[in-house]
């Protein structure tokens, strides 16, 4: 006998949408398209993508901060492989993230680090007992998410722990996810570069992929009919105690069924001319690589506007052995400031910085449907809820922010905002995106201005 639980944890497949050249003359003159301009769009009409990067245990900060004023400035070393970027960044200064803050619970900076990055909300200390807050992206999502057939999409370039303590006795659940869709709820990333390529386009090969999908799509449909009408059987049968969990079900099942019918509305999926990815690769380079890759592949393709992406998370002790670096990144984030273990935290900051700037040109050079780039209509953040790595710090937390926000933002600066939440940020990017009435966000205080 089929296990039912199964096929519906297998359900949540939708089909990309590629940005069709064809609406390209009515964008350029500004029309109206179609249905969210204003809402997730930049002046042209174009799609807005709002994207959330993060890198684990902090910096070195005398090695990554810029010297000079605002424009006229000279990157930090780590900083160097964003020079030929420059023109599409911002690096911000003086934002914090308070929140990750001990505030008498003792240890655990790694997984208050994490977990609060993109919620501004303190963590619950408890293995078990499990508390956030809804994260940003998240937040975007329920407002812009009908705009495309993924309301959002979460990375990371590691396997996922949601149960189990990690850090000093916080659940590893706050470490491994960057996206939360309530306080106890983490949306658990996808780390496999095949699946989440399967996911946005279809599996097999090119001219395989649509029908594939739409094969699936129709057996989908049959489980979940299929579904339904055991649960009204079960019903009558249940406890009252289990009556809950049920209901709980059944909500999982309606919104793979709305999943289903939004891919339905948006037509046929692309099929771009990519070979399939073979899985996780062995090497910690190309999996990064192919991930940033996928992301590109899910804005390219308006697959959705929003997504996080937890290149490793906090604490990670990594090696960098195609660097030449043998330790583990956590143990050299302790540094103590001997010199030799300084140089090599250096050495893997720049290592993630490149990889940052190697994905911001290929956005650049990616034409959008309005003839500008695909950075050019995005906002991008990368950074970590850890600050100076040695000493576990959370004020003046690495934060840089790609792209113009479809000519919105001013980039090419290196800005100070004089010690405010991290998640004053978030509120700006959130106006950004149409939704100016999002006032309070996490521990935020206004809007960040001067961005």
């Amino acid at each position: 006998m089929l296990n039912r639980r199964y096929f519906l944890r297998g359900l949540g497949v939708s089909i990309a949408l590629p940005t069709f050249s064809s609406f390209a003359p009515a964008i350029a003159a500004g029309k109206d398209v179609g249905s969210g301009i204003g809402l997730a769009t930049t002046p042209t009409g174009a799609p807005l993508r709002t994207g959330f990067l993060y890198f684990p245990n902090g910096t070195v900060p005398s090695a990554w901060w810029p010297t000079g004023g605002e424009k006229n400035f000279t990157f930090g070393r780590s900083l160097q492989p964003l020079d030929a970027m420059r023109s599409h960044v911002q690096i911000l200064q003086g934002l914090d993230n308070k929140p990750a803050e001990a505030n008498g619970d003792g240890g655990g900076d790694h997984a208050r680090g994490g977990g609060t990055f993109l919620t501004g909300v303190r963590l619950n200390k408890s293995a078990t007992n499990v508390k956030n807050g809804v994260s940003i992206d998240q937040e975007l999502a329920r407002r812009v998410g009908q705009l495309t057939r993924f309301p959002s999409l979460e990375l990371s370039c590691e396997a996922n722990r949601s149960t189990g303590g990690c850090d000093s006795g916080y659940s590893c659940a706050y470490q491994f996810n960057m996206s939360w869709r309530n306080e106890t709820t983490p949306m658990a990333p996808e780390a496999n570069p095949r699946l989440v390529f399967e996911r946005l386009f279809g599996s097999g090969s090119q001219g395989e992929r649509v029908k594939n999908l739409e094969r699936r799509r129709q057996e989908q449909r049959s489980i979940l009919d299929f579904v339904q009408d055991d649960a009204r059987s079960m019903q009558r049968r249940l406890a009252r105690q289990d009556a809950g969990k049920l209901d709980q079900y059944l909500t999982g099942v309606r919104e793979i069924e709305a999943q289903i019918q939004r891919a339905e509305s948006f037509g046929k999926t692309a099929d771009p001319n990519v070979a399939t990815p073979e899985g996780v690769p062995q090497s910690y380079e190309d999996h990064v690589k192919l991930m940033f890759d996928m992301l590109l592949l899910a804005f390219q393709t308006d697959s959705t506007r929003v997504a996080t992406l937890l290149l490793a998370h906090d604490g990670s002790n990594r090696s960098f052995d195609h660097i030449g670096i043998a330790e583990g990144h956590h143990d050299l984030s302790h540094h103590q400031e001997k010199e030799d273990r300084v140089e090599k935290v250096i050495q893997i900051d720049t290592w993630y910085i490149q990889q940052f700037a190697n994905f911001l040109a290929r956005m650049e050079g990616t034409e959008d449907v309005d003839g500008k780039s695909l950075l050019h209509n995005s906002m991008i953040v990368l950074g970590s809820g850890n600050a100076d790595g040695n000493r576990h710090s959370h004020t003046d937390v690495p934060v840089i922010l790609a792209g113009q926000g479809g000519g919105r933002l001013s980039t090419g600066r290196f800005t100070q905002h004089n010690s405010v939440p991290l998640t004053n940020l978030y509120l700006s990017l959130a106006e950004q995106m149409g939704m100016s009435d999002l006032t309070r966000f996490g521990d935020s205080t206004e809007r960040l201005v001067n961005i």
